[in-house]
């Protein structure tokens, strides 16, 4: 990986004018993994009002000293690069917001600030072409070498900080990749400062559970949480189904088949509606459950799942039409299908409910429930085939409604009285359109009627039947092609 010429650039002209500028945080962390970074920060020892005047085109309009410089860019991450003041904090009475910041002399006492010492690192371009130095005052590359969280300096402070970074060291354990832990001081003192996760903003707390469920190993990350005692303080009701047995048509235990849900759809890179659904779906079973072993119940628990997914998303400030979504998800996950058993206008009766735009979703959450439930297969044949059937009911019917014209238009034009010939034009018309679709015009349709009507009731029904018959033989094509699609039979 290289450099961005962007980047180079902005540095270069901060060091011509005599300030010491280096890349530092998150992207030093991923161009040292060779994964191509999501931004790029600039850390100078310039003043913000000293930048500003280097880079006109920027603005400042934050209290974190930090400027925003556009650059000439087609890379939408390199449009806009910011560049911040060294600086150092002093107490978070809070636990959220530094009380106050104050401008650091040194680089190292601008890293020595960070949360983790994989974010802790800087690279100093040096005077020659790829002349790479990494400055890496808290080992973060034997940590990254070693794939481990470790806070920088003293874990009890960084936490005491910033409440929100314990959920940040789940967050880079979920997502960084495979076999990424946290490093035994600094999750001790997670488990240690837990309880402070209540002083921090529940939208903060959106945004970093948000990156936890969409890494591919959301599962784990959401185990971890629970592990660390974060996640009593996020999703009490979800940690409630741990340990809580079920019956003969579950193999796992309440809560760790949410998680297996969650994993199954994080692996198929299910959306965020998708994952949360097959995280929440069951979240009600502990309250509802009665009875024990293999004939226990859980009567209701989709009804009650969809109040406590509304209940919980709207704590953690989910955008309301989100919210509306995800819940209508676990409240319908329960629908039942078996082929020849349940009628098509059932099947209508739920899409209607769930709505058409989110049966596919729906279904994506009853094929996670199943594997998380520890069968072997994730789509059986019934479940394609209720896939083929909500298709089937879902396209428009083949109908003279499709007309560009109506019967009222066919007595006005031909001036006769309602009657069989009507129905018997209107069919014809028909025919024409689904031979031709672009013949479904006004204009064209107002003429073949006025032709129609000059014809006898015998030549009129002929062609009617012909039109009907071939009308029939598009609809078993279509249905056939709609069964291909889904291999039923």
């Amino acid at each position: 990986m290289t450099i961005p010429k962007e980047v180079k650039v902005i540095i270069q002209k901060l060091e011509k004018k005599g300030y010491e500028a280096h890349i530092v945080g998150g992207c030093v962390r991923d161009f040292l993994r060779g994964v191509e970074p999501e931004d790029w920060d600039v850390a100078t020892s310039a003043k913000p009002e000293e930048i500003k005047k280097i880079f006109p085109k920027s603005f400042y309009e934050n209290k974190f000293l930090t400027v925003t410089v556009q650059a000439k860019s087609k890379d939408p991450k390199l449009k806009e690069i910011e560049i911040t003041t060294f600086r150092s904090e002093a107490k978070y009475t809070d636990k959220r917001h530094p009380d106050e910041i104050k401008f650091a002399k040194t680089l190292e006492e601008d890293l020595a600030r960070r949360d983790f010492t994989i974010n802790a690192m800087a690279i100093d371009l040096g005077s020659k072409k790829d002349d790479l130095r990494i400055i890496d005052p808290f080992s973060g590359q034997q940590d990254l070498k070693n794939k481990t969280i470790g806070a920088v300096g003293n874990p009890q402070e960084r936490f005491s900080e910033d409440a929100l970074r314990m959920m940040r060291a789940v967050r880079f354990a979920s997502t960084l990749g495979k076999d990424w832990e946290i490093e035994p001081e600094t999750a001790k003192a997670i488990k240690n400062n837990a309880p402070s996760l209540k002083a921090i903003s529940k939208e903060r707390i959106r945004e970093e559970l948000i990156k936890i469920i969409m890494a591919e190993r959301a599962a784990d990350g959401i185990e971890l949480l629970r592990k660390l005692g974060l996640l009593k303080y996020i999703i009490p009701e979800l940690e409630k189904g741990f340990g809580i047995s079920q019956n003969k048509h579950h193999i796992y235990e309440c809560y760790e088949h949410s998680l297996r849900s969650l994993d199954y759809a994080a692996k198929n890179n299910f959306n965020i509606y998708v994952r949360l659904a097959s995280l929440f779906h069951d979240i009600a079973k502990p309250i509802v459950k009665r009875g024990e072993g293999q004939d226990a119940t859980f009567y209701g628990h989709e009804i009650v799942g969809a109040r406590i997914t509304a209940e919980i998303l709207q704590r953690l400030k989910f955008p309301k039409k989100d919210a509306e979504k995800i819940t209508k998800l676990v409240r319908y996950h329960l629908f039942y299908y078996n082929v020849g058993e349940v009628s098509e206008s059932s099947v209508r009766r739920l899409v209607l409910k769930v709505g058409p735009e989110n049966m596919e979703e729906l279904l994506q959450v009853r094929v996670a429930d199943r594997i998380g439930s520890g069968v072997p297969k994730a789509e059986p044949y019934k479940l394609r085939h209720l896939k083929y059937i909500i298709e089937r009911v879902s396209q428009d019917p083949i109908s003279v409604k499709m007309l560009k014209v109506s019967g009222n238009d066919v007595i006005k034009i031909i001036n006769v009285k309602p009657g069989p010939e009507i129905g018997e034009i209107l069919d014809i018309l028909l025919g024409y359109v689904l031979s031709d679709p672009r013949k479904n015009k006004r204009e064209f349709l107002e003429k073949e009627i006025k032709k129609l009507g000059q014809l006898s009731e015998k030549e009129l029904k002929a062609m009617s039947q012909k039109a009907k018959k071939e009308r029939e033989k598009i609809e078993i094509k279509r249905d056939e092609m709609t069964k291909k699609k889904y291999w039923v039979i």
